[in-house]
């Protein structure tokens, strides 16, 4: 077996029938104490709240976690890869191109690339909530608008 333009890896996985692991498992496999190891503060400060990047090597998903004071929201702001948000805790809403979404713990909302959104967190409602994008899948693929924008 050779490459055929650059794309096969003779190296791994040479027998179709015997998968292996793309890579040994090794202490990156674990982030410990995400929300305990301290906010990212210019992601934190560009969002205009706490955010908590989690640092995992993969290579298509990022993940993150924030978090929303009673009443606060972040800023309305927009970027070129989609993202996901499992609320796990609290209750507020979600504004894509001007169109609310409603939500509590245990929703998700989508937001498409380069919508302008922002999220608002009720009064009286902390939330926590994780984000999972693919920012890492469009770097991979050499995509070059990787930018985010504020209003």
């Amino acid at each position: 077996m050779s490459k055929v333009n650059g794309f096969t890896d003779v190296t791994r996985n040479t027998n179709g029938i015997s998968p292996r692991p793309a890579q040994p498992p090794d202490d990156g496999c674990l982030h410990a104490g995400v929300v305990t190891s301290g906010a990212a503060a210019a992601f934190s400060s560009q969002r205009g709240h706490p955010v908590f990047p989690v640092r995992l090597p993969g290579r298509s998903v990022s993940l993150s976690i924030g978090v929303l004071d009673p009443g606060a929201s972040t800023t309305n702001h927009r970027h070129a890869y989609e993202a996901l948000v499992l609320i796990l805790a609290g209750q507020g809403h979600t504004v894509i191109e001007g169109r609310r979404f409603d939500w509590r713990a245990g929703d998700a909302i989508y937001t498409p690339p380069w919508s302008w959104h922002q999220h608002v967190a009720s009064d009286g409602s902390r939330v926590e909530y994780v984000t999972a994008t693919n920012l890492p899948a469009l770097e991979a693929m050499g995509q070059t608008v990787l930018r985010e924008e504020e209003l």
